[in-house]
């Protein structure tokens, strides 16, 4: 453990944001930079905390030069690894965390954790130690539970006890080196970056918490020289939007997929009609979430409250596939209402006339399994009509590649149509300002007109001069 004498300790700096105020302990070791940094609420912590640096400084005490602290003080943190870091951080975060939420921390852990490990000798398989880590380690019902077969105990009891000290993550050079591997895949191919940011967030509120317990000496996320890969703006690929015509074939498709495809029509023509989401679509009872019209040519009206997205029996307290939440980014209690075209009235007539209500008046449900509809069953279904709706060179492109395209062609279409942006962010649940940062390429700017204008003031389709060829061949190499 290298050490230094040359410490140097500066004013706190006082960062005064919108709502809080935060107190930077800030230090250098060794002469070097960046400069230690430590963040504190309140202002009387921050002085203690210096003011220890402070006393160890003065006392001649060595500090280290890998964690930046007082060999006194190092000796006060939690000596822990990095592994029952992360669990201690799945079990912080299980209580009150959505079951997709719950399943999402466990995957960027897993990713994490075998950049960890400090020696390989009798290593597990890999995709054995994916397996303990995400569906057992990291899930803290599974964890505890007496049903955990003994090769998954052998490969957790193996990775305790060769992964790093939790304190390696201080170590520039350690945590630069996960962040690296979070970008790739596991072939070794660079990684979406969607998934590469939503991972690093995961891995930097472990950091945090770490720092929190004293597993940490600080948080070295501040500190590090990092240049993450380019995210995408997060808008949607127009290419994926399907306009009226091919929706109504799509539909018609699965129309024809024999059981259960009828059954499914309705689900989805609410996902275009509505612009619901699928969580949402699956829980809609009636009359509670729904007024269904007494004839097809009416409005009718729904009235959100629920969504129930899939995330699997193993992370929903239930023990259900589904776990049962707010609406997304709403409080709870707080509902939508979307109108019911007549269109999409006179398609749900048809379903419940065809096929009743399920439980509670449930509106979809499986074929066999009554009280939830399948995801299995919605996206098997989906992709078997986008196989007989489109030709093979459509087909393998990303048109409605989803059924959660259909939300998209739904607000892109009443976007076109006119309808102010602010009601159609109402009735989809989103922010105006969300919706146009994911909606603006899918827009129609009037290409056909500013095409003609871009000609007209390139002189229209006059006759081109005589160049002295009478005929010009292009060939392309390689056709």
């Amino acid at each position: 453990m290298p050490t230094t004498y040359d410490v140097r300790i500066y004013e706190i700096d006082v960062y005064r944001g919108k709502r809080t105020t935060t107190y930077w302990v800030q230090w250098k070791v060794a002469g070097k930079l960046p400069l230690r940094k430590r963040p504190f609420k309140q202002k009387a912590l921050a002085e203690s905390f210096r003011a220890g640096l402070m006393s160890a400084s003065r006392k001649g005490e060595a500090f280290d030069v890998v964690t930046g602290m007082p060999i006194s003080m190092g000796r006060e943190m939690q000596d822990i690894t990095c592994y029952e870091l992360a669990c201690k951080y799945i079990d912080l975060k299980w209580p009150r965390a959505a079951a997709t939420t719950r399943k999402t921390n466990a995957e960027a852990l897993t990713a994490v954790l075998p950049m960890l490990f400090r020696r390989t000798n009798g290593k597990p398989d890999d995709r054995l130690i994916r397996t303990a880590l995400r569906r057992w380690a990291f899930n803290t019902t599974a964890r505890t539970s007496e049903g955990q077969p003994e090769n998954i105990r052998r490969t957790l009891a193996w990775v305790e006890r060769n992964t790093r000290p939790a304190s390696d993550l201080t170590d520039p050079n350690v945590l630069r080196a996960v962040l690296d591997g979070l970008t790739l895949r596991l072939d070794g191919k660079p990684g979406s970056p969607v998934v590469v940011t939503r991972r690093r967030k995961i891995l930097t509120g472990m950091l945090e918490y770490g720092a929190e317990i004293h597993a940490l000496a600080e948080n070295p996320w501040p500190n590090l020289k990092w240049t993450p890969p380019r995210t995408a703006s997060g808008g949607i690929d127009r290419r994926r939007v399907a306009n009226p015509m091919q929706v109504h074939a799509l539909l018609g498709a699965v129309s024809r997929q024999g059981k259960p495809g009828p059954r499914m029509v309705a689900f989805y023509s609410c996902l275009y009609y509505a612009g619901l989401r699928p969580e949402e679509a699956v829980g809609i009872e009636v009359p509670r979430n729904l007024r269904v019209p007494a004839h097809d040519d009416e409005w009718g009206e729904f009235v959100l409250e629920r969504a129930e997205p899939h995330a699997g029996k193993a992370w929903t307290d239930s023990g259900k596939n589904r776990d049962l939440r707010q609406l997304k980014q709403r409080a709870i209690g707080e509902v939508r209402r979307v109108p019911c075209p007549p269109i999409l009235t006179a398609i749900i007539r048809w379903h419940i006339g065809e096929f009743g209500l399920g439980p509670s008046g449930r509106l979809f449900v499986g074929e066999r399994n009554k009280e939830e509809l399948p995801t299995l069953t919605i996206n098997r279904i989906w992709r078997q009509a986008r196989q007989e709706a489109f030709t093979p060179e459509v087909h393998a492109s990303p048109l409605a590649e989803t059924p959660y395209d259909l939300r998209h062609a739904f607000i892109s279409t009443n976007l076109n149509a006119g309808i102010s942006p602010a009601q159609v962010a109402e009735w989809a649940g989103q922010s105006p300002e969300v919706m146009w940062r994911t909606y603006a390429a899918c827009l129609d700017g009037g290409q056909e007109e500013l095409r003609r204008r871009m000609e007209e003031g390139f002189g229209g389709r006059r006759p081109l001069p005589n160049f002295g060829t009478s005929s010009v061949q292009i060939t392309v190499e390689g056709r």
